[in-house]
This record gives structure tokens, C-alpha cells and sequence, in this order.
């Protein structure tokens, strides 16, 4: 990937909706889609690109209109499973805002906080995020980020794709 310098590893796409992301934990863990397409690479995968180097994160937005967004960390790390693959990120820049570690409402905050899906709920919440989401992610009270169900608030429009990428 040649985006911001290049050497990108792309570990999540969405766009047309063609993959279903509503699934459980071991999918999330190993994986699933199309590199080619859509897919969500796996928490475990990503554990292991990060876990040992100073890793950024670069995630690409892009509006049904054409208007595009990013978000850059500095520092982008998860933990192994035994802390259920908790987020860390630091350093943000960008153009679409910092949905991931920047809310007026702690509660939604995504950074610090561990992986969740339908049927291994890790949230902070007693309703299960990832239930009424339809989607596994870094819920903290539910969220304000969830780029697997297509939402970033912080950009302030609908989103037709997202990529997220690391280095």
C-alpha cells in the first residue's frame, strides 16, 4: 500500500457489505472474508504484528459522496486473549476525528478497552454492545467507534468504506 508512505499491513475492510461481520468470537479471533475484499484479518493475527514493535495505525473512511477521512496513531497495540485483545492507541492526527480515545462521554471510549462480540460479551455495559450492534469491537459503553458496523462519529457522515491499517 502506497497510502502515507506506504508499507501498510491492511487488517480490516468494509464496503459494499458483502461479508457478513456478524460473528462470533472465534471468527473474530482467526479471521474471515476475502483479502481481496472485504475481511477482518483476526485479533490474534494483528496480537502478533503488534505485540513486539511500536506499531501505528492509519484507518481510511470514505463517505457514499466521495469525501474521504483518516485517523493516524502514533502507537497501536492489542493485547494477547487472555485480556480479551484490549486496545491500545495513542498519538492521533487526522482529518475524521479521534472516535477511538476522544468523547465528551468516557463510557464510549474504544482505547483501553477489550475486544467484544455477541457471545463473549467483554463490554462495560450490562446490554452487550456487541448484541445490538451486530458487530464485534473495543466496546466500552457501547461506542462511538465501530468501523466492523461502519461507525466513526467523530467524521460526521454516513460511511460507505473503511480500511484499517498498521505499521
Amino acid at each position: 500500500m502506497t497510502t502515507d508512505g506506504g508499507g501498510w499491513t491492511v487488517f480490516q475492510r468494509r464496503d459494499y457489505e458483502l461479508v457478513n461481520f456478524t460473528r462470533g468470537w472465534q471468527d473474530h479471533k482467526t479471521g474471515f472474508g476475502n483479502l481481496n475484499g472485504e475481511f477482518w484479518l483476526g485479533l490474534e493475527k494483528v496480537y502478533r504484528l503488534t505485540k513486539r514493535q511500536v506499531t501505528k495505525l492509519r484507518i481510511d473512511l470514505e463517505a457514499p459522496t466521495g469525501n474521504k477521512g483518516y485517523a493516524v496513531y502514533s502507537s497501536f497495540s492489542i493485547s494477547d486473549e487472555s485480556d480479551f485483545y484490549r486496545l491500545g492507541t495513542s498519538g492521533y492526527s487526522g482529518t475524521a476525528g479521534d472516535a477511538l480515545a476522544n468523547s465528551s462521554n468516557s463510557y464510549w471510549i474504544a482505547n483501553n478497552r477489550r475486544f467484544s462480540t455477541f457471545d463473549k460479551d467483554n463490554d462495560a455495559c450490562s446490554c452487550n454492545c456487541a448484541q445490538g450492534g451486530k458487530y464485534g469491537w473495543w466496546w466500552g459503553w457501547c461506542s462511538i467507534s465501530g468501523l466492523n458496523g461502519k461507525a466513526w462519529d467523530t467524521f460526521g457522515q454516513t460511511i460507505f468504506r473503511t480500511e484499517m491499517k498498521l505499521k
